[in-house]
C-alpha cells in the first residue's frame, strides 16, 4: 500500500510541475517575449538567440525536475 501511495504522489507532483511549466510557457509566449521584442528588436530578430533562450530554459527545468524527483 505504501509503494502505491508513493507512486501516486510522484505522479501528482510531476503533473503539478507540468501544469506550472505550461502556465509559465504561456506567460512567456504571450507577455514576456513580445515585451522583450519591443525593448530589444535587433537582438530578438535573430532566430538563434530565441532558440538559445528556449534551450537554456529547458535545461534548467530538466535539472530542477531531476533534482526534486525521489
Amino acid at each position: 500500500m505504501g509503494q502505491k501511495f508513493k507512486a501516486a504522489i510522484a505522479l501528482i507532483i510531476v503533473g503539478l510541475i507540468g501544469f506550472v511549466l505550461g502556465a509559465v510557457a504561456n506567460l512567456m509566449y504571450f507577455q514576456l517575449i513580445p515585451l522583450l521584442m519591443e525593448l530589444f528588436p535587433l537582438l530578438f530578430s535573430t532566430e538563434w538567440f530565441f532558440w538559445g533562450l528556449v534551450g537554456a530554459l529547458l535545461a534548467i527545468v530538466c535539472c530542477l525536475i531531476y533534482a526534486y524527483l525521489p
